[in-house]
């Protein structure tokens, strides 16, 4: 029996041990990763809010197409042990599951479609290029931009209760306002602000099996 009917997930250091939007700014000069892995800390631990900083990352780093295509077999190569094996699991048990990132979605599909999502239940932010397979912006409607848009697309969404929320950043944190319990996942990295204000603490998938299947 599940103690809760819908789980949501988010990738980076998540799912996978990837930081997508920190990998990238690696391939650019060493002032820019610098900058931009300085910025993602500072708003996954709370410090800066994920809208003072998603535009000027992307900016910064203006990816291309190639190198999201790149990134996303980087994603499907670094799952976090038995997380295939523990969402095909729940799944069976009639757990609901969905993504929803802050990341960019063509980079994250191929990997949530290894797992068993359908597009549909992967929530993430489009990237456009242009002709050229060239970075031309991304969705700035997109309330993933946000530090609170998480929570907003979960309660949209409308799951079945109860449901639990899984991450390791602020912007997972951020979605306690609409969801009965929140997890941090530490599995890859540890952010104790994260964890300070989480109702549980789990370290692998097998830990989020035995929470969510009491």
């Amino acid at each position: 029996m599940s103690a809760y009917a819908a789980v949501v997930l988010d990738m980076d250091s998540t799912i996978a041990s990837v930081e997508g939007i920190d990998w990238l700014a690696k391939r650019r000069e060493p002032g820019v990763a610098s900058e931009i892995a300085s910025l993602t800390a500072r708003a996954m631990d709370g410090e800066l809010t994920l809208d003072d900083i998603y535009g000027e990352r992307l900016a910064l780093i203006r990816p291309s197409e190639l190198e999201i295509a790149e990134l996303a077999l980087l994603y499907e190569s670094s799952l976090a042990p038995g997380a295939s094996d523990v969402i095909a699991r729940l799944r069976a048990e009639g757990v609901k599951l969905v993504i929803v990132s802050g990341g960019i979605l063509q980079a994250l599909l191929p990997a949530a479609r290894l797992l068993g999502f359908a597009d549909t239940e992967v929530h993430a932010v489009r990237v456009d290029f242009d002709s050229r397979g060239e970075y031309a912006g991304f969705d700035y409607a997109s309330p993933l931009t946000t530090q609170h848009g998480k929570a907003d697309v979960v309660r949209a969404l409308s799951l079945p209760r109860p449901l639990l929320a899984v991450g390791d950043g602020s912007t997972d944190a951020a979605l306690l306002p609409v969801v009965d319990s929140f997890a941090a996942f530490t599995g890859f990295v540890r952010r104790e602000p994260v964890v300070a204000v989480a109702d549980n603490d789990v370290r692998s998938f097998d830990e989020l099996l035995q929470l969510v299947l009491k």
